[in-house]
């Protein structure tokens, strides 16, 4: 059974594109807890951080890369922003598809949650 965001990535539900490669994909999320609030995606299915293994690292790191470019894109490099993965219910992870939660566009308080 897909995921949500492997429907997404295969157009089968619309969302609001931010970026999308050959290895990701880029959404503005549909309840945005800050201004800037978009994931960001890897193609492949990975369902969670804590099951990558060595073989999914240049994945990692390029979501990671991407996370940064789209932050100048969307002008909140300069003022900061927080980079955010779930791992497990406790953890929040509401779709067992890993992706990495960009947000900014206003002061984020400290400890998180």
């Amino acid at each position: 059974m897909k995921t949500l965001f492997q429907k997404i990535i295969d157009r089968e539900i619309p969302a609001k594109l931010a970026h999308e490669d050959e290895h990701c994909i880029a959404i503005h999320d549909i309840s945005p807890q800050a201004p800037v609030h978009v994931l960001v995606i890897p193609k492949n299915l990975i369902p969670r951080v804590g099951e990558a293994t060595p073989a999914n690292q240049a994945t990692l790191g390029h979501l990671l890369l991407t996370a940064a470019a789209l932050a100048r894109k969307l002008g909140i490099a300069d003022t900061g922003y927080r980079l955010v993965i779930n791992n497990g219910r406790d953890g929040g992870e509401s779709v067992p598809h890993l992706h990495v939660h960009l947000l900014g566009g206003r002061p984020l308080g400290w400890p998180p949650g």
